[in-house]
């Protein structure tokens, strides 16, 4: 099996999705982002997608070293989510080829249960409360909301206190 194609995907209004796609139509996906950045990494997953094209996408730990090892200079935040999300999506595919959960095929399964949050935004104040009311409706006991809302990059005290009742609010 070889990789034939390594496709990206923005998704408003800050995501980023990658595709890798094998000649036997074995298919697997990931997230490569930094938030406020999907085309900078959209560009490195483009520049790493020329290591995988042609090769065997189940040396998944040989593209990793290849991808993070390979070049003059390493890390930082634009190509380490771009290596992730290509690793997501070769794991993906190894999972998919070899009949098995990518957990398990990871060294299997570390907890039994993960807490999860609803997100409720928090740019409209007047959405919170209503919000919020839905996410505990929901049964979840955790939220993560955008308390600062708009606000000027120095906040001036009137939005400072904005952020405090949002905060009360939740």
């Amino acid at each position: 099996m070889r990789i034939t194609r390594v496709e990206t995907f923005a998704v408003p209004p800050r995501w980023l999705l990658c595709r890798i796609e094998t000649d036997q139509g074995v298919v697997g996906w990931g997230e490569p982002v930094v938030e406020g950045r999907a085309a900078t990494v959209r560009t490195a997953v483009r520049e790493l997608s020329e290591l995988l094209v042609g090769r065997d996408p189940l040396r998944v730990e040989d593209h990793w070293q290849s991808m993070t090892r390979g070049g003059f200079y390493r890390g930082g935040p634009i190509l380490s989510s771009a290596v992730a999300g290509l690793d997501q999506a070769l794991w993906d595919i190894a999972g998919k080829t070899l009949g098995a959960p990518v957990h398990v095929l990871l060294g299997g399964p570390v907890r039994e249960r993960v807490r999860a949050y609803g997100w409720v935004g928090g740019d409209d104040p007047a959405e919170i409360t209503d919000a919020l009311t839905a996410v505990v409706e929901s049964g979840l006991t955790a939220v993560k909301m955008n308390a600062a809302g708009r606000m000027n990059r120095l906040g001036t005290v009137g939005e400072l206190d904005r952020v405090v009742r949002r905060a009360e609010l939740a």
